[in-house]
């Protein structure tokens, strides 16, 4: 039974027992008996119709509803099926079961397909707190850093192991690609190292140098510079930036091989990614950051004395001839130790980031942040262990 609209602007009609009808110039009409609780539809019900067709779903109440008979339709798409299983489980969530009848078989077939690929619902997560929650979270928190840990203890022992093979078998050591990463790593570096562990040198200075005149103790101010760049600043800002630079570098070049499945090829090609990839990068970092640390070294010593001179009065002699004099050797050697176990750390959080990266941009770049971040935290974790070390063993 169908009425048309009184309203002309309005193309939805309504039957008389106020539930609604479509009916249009794609022959598609929907017809609801509430004595009955049955929904007949007829006609194609394509996409041109699910406008109108949910509409007159939404109509209808899940109390006056029992089944959908889909005898009478002739046609049926994805969009028609993806609004039967919307009214479906809109239904279902009323606590009612509706049943789909008269269905032919692709029908049938069709919103069995819908109906899988449809997202499942997500339920909103309990914000209440509660020590249970907490210690959950806490638990899992800490069970991932465990075996991301062990992950890249891995990587350092895969690393150690390839080396010791090289070492063993020098033709399989791939000195061009070491060369070429000791260019990237270090020699590109130095511009920004020189420069950063200048600017250090004369903040140091400057800071100092206002404290200690307080005091009219300013000649000490060679020692706070020589000692804070020699012993902690110059090889940690120089690890940092490193860091920043070269783990990045690392995974997105390691990152960008796997999602163009190149490393891949390689095992095909009966290559070791570890021999090829890991081993002259992490091997180049190990031989250039310790130079880049005593090109820091230099910078700062000579940016604060350029400052002692400026500000104090300290001429370049007399800053040399207390550097020389109140400064201990074993300063330069504590400082320059960490280099390679930093290096080690970089490269390995690196290249173990870069093949981490899954087949899409958004890991790659995902990936790459959290070894820059990862790498940088490391560092300075463990030059805070050596601080403590060293302190206790009174170097």
């Amino acid at each position: 039974m169908h009425m048309d609209s009184h309203d002309p602007t309005d193309d939805t009609p309504r039957a008389p027992d106020g539930h609604a009808e479509t009916n249009g110039d794609t022959g598609f009409s929907v017809h609801h008996d509430p004595a009955s609780g049955a929904l007949q539809l007829s006609g194609p019900f394509t996409i041109s119709a699910v406008t109108r067709a949910k509409a007159a779903f939404d109509d209808v109440t899940a109390e006056a509803l029992e089944n959908v008979d889909l005898s009478k339709l002739t046609h049926l798409d994805t969009a028609g099926a993806w609004a039967l299983v919307t009214l479906r489980t809109r239904i279902g969530q009323a606590g009612r079961d509706l049943k789909i009848t008269g269905a032919s078989d692709k029908m049938a077939s069709l919103l069995e397909s819908v109906t899988r690929a449809m997202p499942e619902p997500t339920s909103p997560k309990d914000q209440r707190f509660s020590l249970s929650v907490w210690l959950d979270g806490f638990g899992r928190k800490v069970f991932a850093g465990v075996l991301f840990l062990r992950a890249l203890t891995a990587y350092l022992g895969m690393f150690l192991h390839r080396l010791f093979r090289a070492l063993r078998h020098p033709s399989e050591f791939r000195f061009t690609a070491f060369v070429h990463h000791c260019e990237e790593v270090g020699l590109r570096a130095v511009p920004i190292v020189a420069l950063m562990a200048f600017l250090i040198g004369v903040v140091l200075a400057f800071q100092g140098s206002t404290q200690l005149r307080q005091f009219g103790a300013e000649v000490f101010v060679v020692d706070l510079i020589a000692i804070s760049i020699l012993r902690e600043l110059g090889i940690l800002l120089t690890s940092i930036i490193v860091a920043g630079r070269t783990a990045s570098a690392f995974t997105a070049a390691i990152g960008s091989m796997k999602m163009r499945e190149e490393i891949d090829a390689m095992r095909t090609l009966g290559l070791d990614p570890a021999m090829t990839l890991f081993v002259p990068r992490i091997l180049a970092l190990l031989v250039m950051l310790p130079i880049l640390g005593l090109i820091a070294n230099l910078a700062g010593l000579f940016g604060g004395g350029l400052m002692a001179w400026i500000d104090l009065g300290i001429s370049p002699a007399m800053f040399q001839t207390r550097l020389v004099e109140g400064t201990s050797v074993e300063h330069v050697f504590v400082g320059l130790i960490k280099a390679p176990v930093f290096a080690l750390i970089i490269g390995v959080v690196g290249c173990h980031a870069g093949m981490q990266v899954q087949s899409n941009a958004e890991s790659l770049g995902r990936m790459t942040s959290n070894a820059v971040v990862t790498a940088i935290f490391a560092v300075i974790v463990a030059d805070a262990v050596f601080s403590i070390f060293f302190a206790r063993i009174g170097i």
